[in-house]
């Protein structure tokens, strides 16, 4: 892979320039989609998505359930009409023990379910001392609804959509993570860099006031030169003092964010003193992205790409749901068996009886006041605005993407002359320094020397966040790794 290399190291003051071992920007980035808390959140968030969907599709296997009263005892008086009209309360203790064995089936297309079942039940009266069985030896039945609104055949369409729109939202939300490790990455570096600057500073002044001190006893400085200088040395004392301080804060959200651990030690670093020295990304990936590329690869990678089909055939459910529950809904209930009763068990089994029954339950509105067709037209009307909605976010989604693209090749540009920019700002102050030494720069302009050349740097890294930024949201617009040429799984 071609990629171009950025010089903006210095001659004074550079990051990096220590003993101590840097973390690089990849480094982070694998920390946090390991080990932080927002990726482990993504990643329980995903699982919740897996079993949702295992248990959507469980409902269209047959379905094996026993069900019944073991024991049903009852003892106590019930109420009992004479043959005169007159009421007595006579005693009772019986035990009525039902089992039901059922296989059923659902029917998706029609949104009915086929069953079959064995039942077996016993009925003792301890006052009698009697028994008595019943049962069905075997059994066949069918629930179908009619002109009614069947969940199951929208749910077919819709649930693995929801599936895949969470598969997907956990990549985002892992890209999520690199984008803000990578934004408080930069937030450590700069404030590592504004350090390093303030401590550059302070040394170079105090240096350069110990040197004017000399130049005023020989009289080639002014006094006011020489407060000036001292004004400066006490002003890096103040940017010293100020950048470690911010320095730290910065340390400290990064290695909270990323769960950062020392070696050989399972808690996480807040507060120790172990400093996170961070590396200056400066290699970064000579791409030339396509914006019409970008575009299909979000469509094809998006969660929200996805949502917006979803959203559409969820508004048109909403609208037949609408329109069958407000009008005729019928029942059909029908079964087939056989069945027998006796004293014994084996009765049961014994030259059982055909067992049908049919039944048809249906609920026909007739005077509603226009609840039904306000029921519906607002349905529609909630259908309309969907679309209208969905067509708004596939266009902003689409701008979105463009701006980004575009916005990643300015940058780059950006990140070269701000390398250059800074190469030249440190020498030029080298020689300002130099000038200065030999009584040939006024301390006015090796004060602008000094300003341009913090300027310089400041710009050098800023444009490396702002280009690193650009890079990773772009990632997860798109779900696509342009450098590789491969999408992010």
């Amino acid at each position: 892979m071609n990629r171009f290399y950025l010089v903006i190291f210095g001659l004074l003051g550079i990051v990096g320039q220590t003993s101590a071992q840097t973390t690089t920007l990849n480094e982070v980035l694998q920390l946090a989609q390991a080990q932080s808390v927002s990726a482990k959140r993504a990643n329980t968030q995903q699982r919740t998505n897996i079993w949702a969907f295992r248990s959507f599709l469980a409902q269209y296997k047959p379905q094996l359930s026993l069900d019944g009263s073991l024991p049903n005892f009852t003892r106590s008086y019930v109420q009992v009409t004479q043959p005169d009209g007159n009421i007595q309360f006579e005693p009772v203790s019986y035990n009525n023990s039902i089992l039901n064995l059922s296989l059923s089936q659902t029917i998706a297309p029609t949104g009915g379910t086929i069953f079959v079942q064995k039942q077996l039940q016993r009925f003792d009266n301890f006052i009698q001392d009697t028994k008595l069985y019943n049962g069905i030896p075997f059994g066949i039945g069918l629930s179908q609804p009619l002109f009614q609104f069947n969940p199951m055949r929208w749910d077919r369409k819709i649930q693995p959509l929801l599936y895949a729109e969470g598969n997907q939202q956990l990549i985002e939300s892992l890209e999520q993570v690199s984008l803000t490790a990578t934004n408080l990455y930069f937030d450590l570096l700069v404030s590592q860099v504004n350090l390093q600057i303030a401590e550059t500073n302070r040394v170079n002044n105090d240096t350069l006031y110990r040197i004017a001190l000399h130049k005023l006893d020989l009289g080639k400085i002014s006094q006011n030169d020489l407060l000036q200088l001292q004004l400066s040395v006490l002003n890096a004392e103040k940017d010293l003092a100020s950048a470690r301080q911010t320095a730290a804060v910065a340390s400290l959200k990064l290695k909270t964010f990323i769960g950062y651990r020392n070696e050989g030690n399972d808690r996480a670093v807040i507060g120790q003193t172990r400093p996170l020295e961070l590396a200056i990304p400066n290699q970064i990936p000579d791409l030339t992205v396509d914006v019409n590329r970008a575009i299909n690869e979000a469509t094809a990678n998006r969660a929200a790409a996805i949502a917006f089909k979803r959203r559409l055939l969820e508004a048109e459910r909403d609208l037949e749901k609408a329109r069958k529950n407000n009008g005729l809904n019928a029942t059909l209930t029908a079964g087939f068996g056989l069945s027998n009763q006796g004293p014994n068990l084996i009765d049961v089994y014994i030259r059982p009886q055909n067992r049908e029954y049919v039944s048809l339950q249906f609920t026909l509105p007739i005077m509603t006041w226009g609840r039904a067709q306000a029921i519906v037209e607002t349905a529609r009307a909630n259908r309309e605005l969907a679309q209208q909605t969905v067509e708004q976010d596939k266009l902003t989604f689409e701008q979105e993407i463009f701006t980004q693209v575009t916005l990643l090749q300015m940058l780059r540009q950006q990140v070269t002359l701000t390398a250059k920019a800074d190469e030249i700002g440190q020498n030029r102050y080298q020689i300002a320094q130099d000038r200065f030494k030999l009584s040939d720069l006024s301390v006015t302009d090796l004060g602008i020397a000094t300003q341009e050349k913090d300027r310089a740097r400041r710009d050098a890294i800023l444009a490396l966040r702002d280009y690193w930024q650009a890079y990773y949201t772009l990632r997860l617009l798109t779900l696509y790794d342009f450098d590789t040429n491969q999408k992010i799984k």
